[in-house]
């Protein structure tokens, strides 16, 4: 049987394409059951995948022989091999932690594991905070990577310290549970600490589905802490929804009563914000959730969207990055029945047979909204409401200083790629662990000191902008928003550089900029990544760059910088020396073309496509060079040494440093303005 893609997303081109569909857990015979009707013995036949007669992959074979997610992993962590086996390799996903190997080294393999933590709302308690900077030290590469979903990953760990490494990290306040694998990743919220209604409730709302759609069998404890079950008291309406199973949610006597044997068919992710804030880009999940509030700003509700995701397969047209769409609207004390209803809908319905399109946003670009609306509504048992108007969305970096609310300060510091590394480590511990501060991370990969007295502005200041980390202010607009993937030297998917790669790739962006004119303070959202899984978000940004062969890139353009518009491939196998044959016409004609105000990524949707080959192809250069002043910036050497070593700590040349300081300096006697905040 095949369902027609006819209702997909604008990516597939081709409106003919079918794809063959999986048709849940449920036997043959339950297929057109209702939930809410099943029987118990049908139920049962959900968590009883052998009498399933589908097509299913390799890993979902590993998943039912596991014995929930245990076997072979907890043999093979005993073995003397550097590596696991395959199986086990599937397994630990689950646990947080990928098996990885040094892809620089030729010959034999030097196997490694990195862990990913899972951190809802990118919260991170002092004390866990100091554990994974003395971890990375001591079993890592001594550097610490913050996430796109608001989390860490360490690098570099190896099999024998892998339970050592675990257990710190459970008995010191985190957790990596979910972090990978077949099931919820870490849930997104605005970073930011304000002590506002609705930011407090959107991230309450945001640890609540993340303890909804924990793992409940054990098997991370079992495995990492010999059992003991190191957990705090979840709220009481968290463990009604999860039990509740009054529309065939659930699988009866199950120690996964939400999962199964089977857990989901994919990955799923889920961000909840507020209205106007995406700083968590919040279409790109399975699940977005929006808090809705009434005229006096108390919460009263929320608006779902669904089938958001980022990850494709290169000339394969059938996969394709996707916006998720409006669902609907549900009273805030429904919302996690909601969410557990669109779980089980893709539980059920998502294919379990082809990997590649066993994400959510499938289902629903196969079945339409309509569709996937009404099967939720047997799941969650009621209908939805219509979806509330919501304002423009913005994004929000929270760089800098700000007032929490509370009479302290936070303060969100950029850190390029999210790599904390060498004097920036040393400072950011120093600080930390002297103010005793918590810390949040953001979908930026960036962080933010949390609960600092006014008295400590000062010296905290110090301390940092000795280590590198200047105010944000002085940040070159292109690195404030770049991101890119970890890619190449671990990244067993990697096909070509992001991390590694996207300093220089920077620099040469600005200086396109200036060749064409453009002033220092105009920016545009780049976003690199290794390979077309899309990790760093790639399909949002206004230029995005996606691995596509050693040293080669497909260029994507369209994205917006408010996150709200997909990006669309322009340009395959355009080699990284030849890059500024592709941007200096689309920066310079935007300079010349644009409308007022007009963003980089709005001015490529404008024009379309085909203008913007035909500049690229008859370009010959700027018609006429913009006036350069050559200044004289060091008037000794020992300023210049000075200048350069601090230069060098942000991926940039003394000159660069010295003009951005200069023009920061100049704009804001300028404008008169006071910099405490900002």
């Amino acid at each position: 049987m095949t369902t027609s893609f006819a209702a997909a997303s604008p990516a597939l081109r081709d409106p003919n394409l079918h794809i063959p569909t999986f048709h849940g857990l449920r036997s043959a015979l339950t297929r057109n059951a209702l939930p809410s009707t099943r029987s118990l013995s049908l139920i049962r036949a959900v968590s009883t995948p052998e009498t399933v007669t589908e097509k299913r992959s390799k890993v979902e074979i590993i998943k039912e022989q596991s014995n929930f997610i245990r076997y072979p992993l907890n043999e093979d962590l005993l073995t003397d091999a550097p590596n696991l086996s395959d199986s086990a390799v599937q397994l630990i996903k689950f646990h947080g932690s990928y098996q990885q190997y040094n892809r620089d080294e030729r010959g034999s393999r030097t196997y490694s594991f990195m862990i990913r933590t899972k951190n809802p709302c990118g919260k991170v308690p002092n004390r866990l905070y100091l554990t994974m900077d003395d971890l990375a030290d001591q079993f890592g590469i001594g550097t610490l990577r913050l996430t796109t979903r608001q989390t860490f990953q360490l690098h570099g760990v190896v099999k024998q310290d892998l339970k050592t490494v675990m257990a710190s990290i459970i008995r010191n306040m985190g957790s990596s549970l979910g972090a990978c694998g077949d099931l919820n990743r870490n849930v997104l919220a605005p970073a930011a600490p304000l002590v506002r209604n609705d930011y407090l409730f959107a991230q309450q709302t945001a640890e609540n589905i993340a303890a909804l759609l924990a793992p409940q069998s054990g098997f991370y404890y079992d495995i990492w802490v010999d059992g003991e079950r190191i957990m705090s008291a979840e709220p009481p309406e968290v463990v009604q929804a999860r039990n509740d199973n009054s529309h065939g949610t659930n699988f009866p006597d199950s120690p996964e009563p939400i999962y199964g044997t089977q857990f989901l068919p994919r990955k799923f992710k889920v961000a909840v914000t507020v209205p106007t804030d995406n700083s968590v880009d919040i279409l790109t999940n399975d699940i977005g959730v929006v808090v809705v509030t009434d005229d006096d700003g108390e919460p009263q509700g929320f608006n779902i969207y669904v089938g958001g995701g980022m990850g494709r397969t290169h000339r394969n047209e059938s996969t394709f990055p996707r916006l998720a769409e409006p669902l609907g609207y549900v009273p805030k004390e429904d919302i996690l029945y909601a969410v557990k209803a669109i779980v089980v809908t893709q539980r059920e319905n998502g294919r379990r047979d082809d990997r590649k399109y066993s994400r959510m946003k499938y289902l629903i670009s196969s079945w339409g909204i309509e569709k996937f609306r009404t099967v939720v509504e047997q799941y969650y048992g009621k209908k939805f409401e219509p979806f509330r108007r919501l304002p423009e969305w913005e994004f929000k970096s929270y760089l800098g200083w700000h007032q929490q609310g509370d009479g302290s300060l936070f303060y969100g510091l950029h850190v390029d790629n999210g790599r904390i590394a060498g004097k920036m480590k040393k400072a950011l511990r120093e600080v930390i662990e002297k103010y005793n501060l918590n810390v949040r991370l953001t979908p930026n990969q960036n962080i933010i000191l949390t609960d600092i007295r006014a008295v400590w502005k000062r010296p905290i200041t110090t301390i940092l902008a000795q280590a590198g980390l200047l105010q944000p202010s002085l940040v070159d607009p292109l690195n404030r928003t770049a991101m890119a993937c970890p890619a190449f030297p671990l990244c067993p998917l990697a096909i070509t550089e992001a991390e590694r790669g996207i300093p220089d790739i920077l620099k040469r962006v600005r200086g396109v900029f200036e060749k064409v004119g453009l002033k220092y303070s105009e920016s545009v959202v780049v976003r690199v990544t290794g390979c077309p899984n899309g990790c760093a978000r790639p399909y949002m940004a206004e230029l995005g760059l996606v691995g596509d062969g050693p040293n080669s890139y497909q260029i994507w353009l369209g994205g917006t910088p408010n996150q709200t518009s997909i990006a669309q491939s322009f340009m395959d196998k355009v080699k990284l020396q030849d890059l500024e044959k592709v941007l200096e016409p689309l920066f310079y004609y935007w300079k010349q073309k644009r409308q007022s105000k007009e963003s980089f990524g709005v001015f490529t949707n404008r024009m379309g496509f085909e203008k913007l080959k035909e500049y690229v192809e008859k370009w010959e250069g700027p018609v006429a060079a913009p006036t350069r002043h050559n200044l004289q910036l060091f008037a000794d050497r020992e300023t210049y040494e000075a200048m350069e070593e601090s230069a060098k700590l942000q991926n940039k040349t003394a000159h660069q440093l010295a003009m951005e300081v200069i023009r920061n300096y100049v704009a804001a006697n300028q404008n008169g303005k006071d910099d405490s905040f900002h």
